[in-house]
């Protein structure tokens, strides 16, 4: 399988640059991303849950990043193993490029290999599933790192990162609901009304 494509990036080059290394924003933005943690220099550990056709998974994998030159390029080598599901690994090229102060140009290509059942649903498939999770992140990575601060953006282009935010939030609601005899639920309310909407 081989993916290329180009993103506009509504902040400065150093910012996409940063974004891009910072896990907790990451792990926000992949579709499915349970954990990503420091494993040794300039590699990750990440545990995600993907569907590929009729294959549903639970990945174990790794990330290394390599050939770095910040704040313009890197390499990702990354390989993940989903069990009886098969496994996945490949390698991402990623550049950066300013386009005046506050915009940069991202671009990618990647080539992967999967073996074991996915691998007998079909390249079609497979490309397919790659090419939406790959549109899902960048729409929510912009929405992290171009959104304004009461999350208006993420409101339009990431719906399904509101939603797990707030069901990661439902411990703090409760939480808040104890403490605040009520308020929290108020809170919980607001959250479903406003997604609700979409």
């Amino acid at each position: 399988m081989e993916l290329s494509e180009t993103h506009m990036l509504p902040v400065s080059q150093q910012r996409a640059w940063d974004a891009l290394n910072d896990t907790g924003i990451l792990r926000a933005c992949i579709p499915g991303c349970e954990s990503i943690d420091a494993d040794g220099e300039n590699a990750y550990a990440v545990v995600l849950s993907a569907s590929v056709g009729p294959v549903k998974a639970r990945f174990k994998g790794r990330m290394l990043l390599t050939d770095i030159e910040a704040p313009n390029t890197y390499t990702i080598v990354f390989e993940g193993q989903g069990g009886a599901a098969g496994f996945g690994k490949g390698n991402t090229h990623v550049t950066l490029e300013p386009e005046g102060e506050a915009a940069t140009r991202l671009t990618y290509t990647a080539t992967a290999q999967v073996g074991g059942k996915l691998a007998q649903i079909g390249s079609r498939l497979v490309d397919g599933a790659a090419r939406k999770l790959a549109g899902e992140f960048f729409k929510r990575f912009i929405a992290q790192v171009g959104g304004d601060t009461d999350g208006a953006t993420a409101a339009d282009d990431g719906v399904t990162a509101a939603t797990e935010a707030a069901a990661q939030n439902t411990e703090l609601d409760e939480a808040a609901d104890t403490e605040s005899g009520g308020d929290g639920t108020k809170r919980k309310k607001s959250w479903k009304a406003w997604i609700s909407k979409f």
